[in-house]
């Protein structure tokens, strides 16, 4: 006797291969986005075959749904559907509703809140067309691109777009482009080309080392908006320390903060330009000159905003500026057995009591005193920017080549002011009512580049400066140049990443009930 053969299962052959057909075509939608028709086309393809099993085994189906397991099969299904369908619909309301953070290494996506308040200001739209060519060797583009996005986020009034200067040579050509990556922005008529080589910044090798786009896109923004950027203008000519290499993280601290900053020299140019908001006196080694000084004076008198950083046994013409407003400095080195970074007594470190802004820890290495006057002027108020704990003194003899000794005859152990904040009105002159401010520091090694990205040295340089300037709101993010990465997410990988987060689980459990259903069956 023959035994009865099963003949094979067409119908669940063709729901199979046309599941599979689908998450190919869903695949595909995800990762290229730009052949999304023929992807739609390769689902349809799957619907289809779905569709002829169902009508091959109609009968089948029709039982399978009308008898009892079928009815329990049913609504197990439908509770499936409506949980799958509520993780979609959550799934989908997240993308347009959350809160990114920003996990890289130096918070290399995250803009500084001067940044942040430009884009929420803005009243005018801005364009920003980036000529980037595709696939570049270090993914410059990819990299810039990723960045502009954050600028999106803050404000509706910035569009953005890319072209390919070489597939679009004509375009490249109306906007004058030169080199390849280059940013260009535009409000009305006013256009603002920025090359790489504003933002890029390369080793002793010329290899790219790193970029720091922030300031240069930030900028020109505000040029192309009309709004004005503030000025700080550091003295020159006498040897200070500020215009040296070995300030430099302090004057790129001062551009991330949206500071233009420029060079002043007094005894060529006797006069302060009338667009400083700031003008620095780093540690003069030679000694200012009476013209010099009646000029800062001037300044001062007519509502002038001047930080003076100085170091024990500096120039005593320094005394001529600040004893109009309240204040002189001290005749030593400060020592600080309480607080200091050991074993160098004579390097104070302030802790988060003992400074104006509440900053965790500054030190300073190597420091003077600032010594209030007893009778304060009435238009005049000072604010103690940082100061010593009580267990130190001003050591008028003190030198490095041996242990500091406290003398109680000539010295006495005290709190000491490191630094002070200095507002006063003028009372007289054309320049009476004007309103001026001082910001004086007995020490300039703490914002040189040894020690300027230590403890929060550099916070204290900028949040002074920013004080100066008569800004409200406190400096809290600094960085340096963002090291380069290759790993930056463009807009097809985001893409991917969006749909698949919405649709990636649902289809995962779809899948899974579907094999337990088809094995129980």
């Amino acid at each position: 006797m023959q035994a009865n053969q099963k003949s094979p299962n067409y119908s669940g052959i063709l729901v199979v291969l046309g599941l599979i057909v689908m998450i190919v075509g869903l695949v595909i939608m995800l990762v290229l986005p730009d052949i999304k028709l023929a992807a739609w086309g390769i689902m349809a393809i799957g619907v289809a075959l779905i569709v002829v099993a169902i009508v091959l085994s109609f009968r089948q189906v029709k039982k399978a749904i009308t008898g009892r397991r079928g009815k329990f099969g049913l609504g197990t299904g439908v509770m499936s559907a409506i949980f799958i369908g509520i993780v979609i619909i959550v799934n989908a309301f997240s993308v347009g509703n959350y809160h990114r953070f920003d996990t890289s290494s130096l918070s290399r996506f995250t803009l500084t809140p001067q940044t942040i308040e430009v884009l929420e200001d803005l009243q005018s739209d801005v364009i920003i067309t980036g000529f980037f060519i595709p696939n570049d060797t270090y993914g410059i583009g990819d990299y810039v691109s990723s960045f502009l996005t954050e600028y999106e986020e803050h404000t509706s009034h910035i569009s953005i777009k890319y072209i390919d200067p070489d597939t679009n040579p004509d375009q490249a050509k109306e906007y004058g482009i030169t080199e390849y990556q280059t940013v260009v922005f535009e409000c009305g008529e006013n256009r603002r080309l920025v090359p790489p080589s504003s933002y890029v910044t390369t080793d002793s090798s010329g290899n790219l080392s790193g970029i720091q786009a922030e300031y240069p896109f930030t900028s020109a923004i505000l040029e192309v908006t009309g709004v004005a950027q503030k000025k700080v203008y550091l003295l020159t000519g006498d040897g200070e320390v500020a215009t040296t290499s070995s300030f430099s993280k302090a004057d790129q601290g001062l551009l991330d903060d949206l500071y233009q900053i420029d060079t002043v020299n007094l005894i060529k140019d006797p006069q302060i330009p009338d667009d400083c908001a700031a003008l620095i006196i780093a540690a003069p080694q030679n000694t200012l000159s009476d013209s010099e000084i009646e000029i800062i004076n001037n300044y001062l008198n007519g509502g002038g905003q001047v930080m003076i950083l100085t170091n024990p046994n500096s120039s005593p013409e320094l005394d001529k500026i600040v004893s109009n407003w309240g204040i002189n400095f001290g005749n030593g080195t400060i020592i600080d057995p309480g607080s200091s970074v050991a074993p160098h007594e004579d390097m104070p470190i302030v802790s988060s009591d003992n400074n104006y802004y509440g900053l965790s820890a500054v030190y300073f290495p190597g420091a003077t005193a600032i010594v209030p006057q007893e009778n304060l002027p009435s238009n005049i108020t000072m604010y103690p920017l940082a100061w010593t704990t009580a267990s130190s003194w001003l050591d008028k003899d003190y030198s490095a080549d041996k242990p500091a000794a406290f003398d109680p005859a000539t010295e006495t152990k005290e709190s000491l002011a490191i630094g002070a904040l200095i507002a006063g009105v003028t009372e007289e002159g054309s320049a009476k009512g004007k309103y001026t401010r001082l910001a004086v520091i007995g020490d300039s090694d703490f914002a040189t580049d040894d020690n300027y990205d230590s403890a929060n040295n550099g916070d204290l340089f900028l949040n002074a400066v920013s004080w100066l300037a008569k800004e409200t709101t406190l400096v809290s993010i600094h960085r340096n140049v963002q090291p380069f990465r290759l790993l930056v997410v463009n807009s097809t990988q985001s893409s991917f990443i969006k749909y698949s987060s919405i649709l990636m689980f649902p289809i995962i459990l779809l899948l899974a009930a579907v094999v337990i259903w088809w094995r129980r069956r």
